[in-house]
């Protein structure tokens, strides 16, 4: 089952469920598409506007990068799900014998570390859509000034949403130099995509 696929109604119950998986990683991906959408939707309304003719070029390419990230952030919303339940398997293992319990730990690690990078690629995929966001400040339709503020908004919940789900899977590893090395890029990634996020809005403020 592709949760990209899924109608808001479906993917909402199948969230609202006590089913495991889709939950909060899933839904910070899509925080994340909708935020690329949003931002692909402003090009869409600013291209072709004579006022905004100096910008064609720059908006077009916009649009083209915002709709590539809304697909990517599609497709790590499934892959997401897909590593939890590798992890979720691998406790299920059975642990009768040292030689059992030793796979079984090994299988969660690896697994764990697929839980990880799911939500860090997340992250990465919010810090380059929200650079595409702000980059239209003084050369959008102003009219769509809003979905402009929502995108960031959307793009502040996705990484933050990310983040936590790296934050608990790093808190788990054994191996804590790559848990730091996680903890170290995310921060930085967090920080940047929050500071982004916040200038478009601010500014979306002043618009509306």
């Amino acid at each position: 089952m592709k949760l990209a696929q899924l109608q808001v109604s479906e993917f909402t119950q199948l969230l609202a469920s006590d089913a495991p998986a889709p939950g909060g990683g899933s839904a910070a991906a899509l925080e994340g598409a909708i935020g690329a959408a949003l931002t692909a939707m402003v090009c869409e309304l600013t291209a072709g506007k004579k006022q905004y003719a100096e910008h064609k070029d720059f908006i077009l390419e916009t649009q083209k990068k915002a709709e590539a990230l809304r697909v990517r952030f599609n497709d790590v919303m499934d892959r997401d799900t897909e590593a939890f339940m590798v992890v979720s398997n691998a406790f299920g293992m059975p642990k009768s014998t040292d030689e059992e319990k030793a796979a079984r730990s090994a299988a969660i690690q690896k697994g764990l570390v697929c839980c990880t990078e799911t939500p860090f690629e997340m992250m990465q995929l919010a810090a380059e859509t929200i650079e595409l966001t702000a980059s239209l400040l003084g050369r959008f339709n102003e009219s769509a000034a809003s979905d402009l503020g929502v995108a960031a908004l959307s793009m502040r919940s996705a990484v933050q949403g990310a983040w936590l789900n790296v934050l608990i899977n790093i808190g788990s590893l054994k191996d804590r130099e790559l848990a730091e090395s996680y903890r170290s890029r995310g921060t930085a990634l967090l920080e940047k995509t929050l500071a982004l996020a916040d200038q478009v809005y601010s500014t979306v403020l002043t618009l509306v």
